[in-house]
């Protein structure tokens, strides 16, 4: 997954950062929510049903975006694509820990370190020198 942004029209959600669609951020968002009712962490079979819940148009949410703020929704997503686009990402980004032996995942803090981590290999790429030019061919 590639993020990328504008550093002057930076949205406020690190949602629509990370996600490249509304819905995408919108699921994503309500992940996190249902990782902090169950103490930010959920078993396997616990996101399965949270996951069948939005296949099946089941999961009712109260969304914080306009039109629907403050309004209880029915949320629709397929139980494939949350799993290839929304748990996936979150997983190989660092926001989400899979513990395989206890089979549970776990909300994490990796994304924030490896974006620091980006953030001084940048700074040492400033301070690279020039190196050896290339001599052209005659």
């Amino acid at each position: 997954m590639v993020i990328l942004f504008d550093m002057y029209n930076l949205p406020e959600d690190v949602f629509e950062i990370i996600f490249s669609t509304k819905q995408q951020a919108i699921v994503a968002k309500q992940l996190v929510k249902e990782f902090k009712l169950h103490g930010n962490i959920m078993t396997k079979t616990e996101m399965s049903l949270f996951a069948t819940q939005l296949h099946d148009g089941e999961y009712i949410a109260e969304l914080e975006e306009p039109p629907y703020f403050g309004k209880k929704v029915k949320l629709s997503y397929n139980k494939r694509q949350f799993y290839d686009r929304i748990l996936t990402p979150m997983k190989s980004m660092g926001l989400i820990y899979y513990d395989l032996y206890k089979k549970t995942y776990s909300l994490s803090d990796k994304f924030s370190k490896m974006m620091q981590k980006v953030g001084v290999q940048w700074t040492l790429e400033l301070k690279k020198p020039l190196g050896t030019p290339i001599k052209k061919q005659p």
